[in-house]
C-alpha cells in the first residue's frame, strides 16, 4: 500500500465486504474501491445499466446544485454523499459563488477520508461521518453548525442515497425531521431507485446488492413523492433523472436507461 493510498483506506476497514459508496464510485470511473467492490459493480452491470445510471445521477446532481446556486442557495448539507469524483458539490457550488459551503455527511469511512483528504486547505467545506438515519446528531454536530445557518435557506441534498434505508428505519419521518429544521426558502434534491421502469432488473439488483453493506430498497413514484414531505416540486416535477432540466434536448431520450426518480423542491 502506497502512502496515497493509506491516506483513503481508513485502519479496520473490511474491504471484503462491498459498499454502496465504493460501487458508486467505481461504477463512475474512480479509484476509490477495492476488489469486492468491483466484483458486486460488474454483477450489477449485468443485469441493469448501472454505468448509465451512475452517470445520469452525477450529472442530475450537477444541474440541481447549479439550479440551486441560481435561486441564491449558498449553503448546501449533503446526506450520504459518497465517495467524491470529479464535480463534487462544492466544486460546482464554489465555482459559482466562491463564498458557498458545503457539509459532507457519509457514514462510509472510506468516504470520509477521502472527502477530508481532497477538503484540506478548504475552510467553506468538510466532511463528517454520521448516519444520516440520525438527524439530530447530524444538526447537532458542531462542523455543521459552523458552517450552515439554518436560519437562512440551505440546499439539502439527499441524492441515490434513500434507497439504502429500510423501510422499518422511516425515511420519510427522517426527512421530515430534516425539512423541519430548514428555514423557507430552502430545497431539497433528491434523487432514488424505483420499481416503476424496469421492476425485473431491479429485482435481480436487490440480490446483487444482498450481501453488502448496504441492501437495496426500491421504491414507487408515490413512496418517493412522499419524502419531499410538504415541500413543493420545482418544474418539471418528479422524473427520471435524465428528464430532469436537461442542458440539451437530446439528452431525456437516455430515460429508457434510468431507474432513478428526481426532483428538487422548495420550502414555502
Amino acid at each position: 500500500m502506497t502512502d496515497a493510498t493509506a491516506e483513503w483506506v481508513p485502519t479496520g476497514i473490511d474491504e471484503e465486504v462491498p459498499s454502496a459508496a465504493r460501487v458508486y464510485d467505481y461504477l463512475l470511473g474512480g479509484g476509490h474501491n477495492f476488489s469486492a467492490d468491483r466484483v458486486l459493480a460488474e454483477e450489477l452491470v449485468k443485469v441493469m445499466p448501472a454505468r448509465e445510471m451512475a452517470r445520469m445521477n452525477r450529472q442530475y446532481l450537477h444541474r440541481a446544485v447549479r439550479f440551486l446556486v441560481s435561486e441564491g442557495i449558498t449553503q448546501f448539507l449533503d446526506l450520504g454523499s459518497g465517495i467524491p469524483t470529479v464535480g463534487n458539490v462544492h466544486e460546482v457550488a464554489q465555482r459559482l459563488d466562491p463564498a458557498a459551503r458545503v457539509v459532507y455527511v457519509d457514514n462510509e469511512s472510506v468516504a470520509v477520508a477521502h472527502s477530508e483528504m481532497i477538503l484540506r486547505g478548504n475552510s467553506a467545506a468538510a466532511a463528517i461521518a454520521a448516519d444520516m438515519r440520525e438527524p439530530e446528531t447530524i444538526l447537532g454536530n458542531a462542523r455543521v453548525s459552523e458552517l450552515i445557518d439554518f436560519s437562512r435557506p440551505v440546499g439539502l441534498l439527499m441524492v441515490a442515497v434513500t434507497q439504502f434505508i429500510a423501510d422499518e428505519d422511516d425515511p420519510w419521518t427522517m426527512a421530515r425531521r430534516y425539512q423541519t429544521a430548514l428555514a423557507p426558502g430552502s430545497y431539497m434534491a433528491l434523487s432514488a431507485f424505483t420499481w416503476d421502469n424496469a421492476p425485473d432488473a431491479m429485482r435481480a439488483a436487490i440480490e446483487v446488492f444482498a450481501n453488502s453493506r448496504d441492501p437495496l430498497h426500491p421504491r414507487t413514484r408515490d413512496q418517493i413523492l412522499r419524502l419531499f414531505g410538504d415541500f413543493t416540486l420545482v418544474e418539471p416535477g418528479l422524473v427520471y433523472t435524465p428528464e430532469w432540466r436537461p442542458e440539451r434536448p437530446d439528452d431525456s431520450a437516455e430515460t429508457p436507461q434510468s431507474n432513478l426518480y428526481a426532483g428538487v423542491a422548495i420550502k414555502n
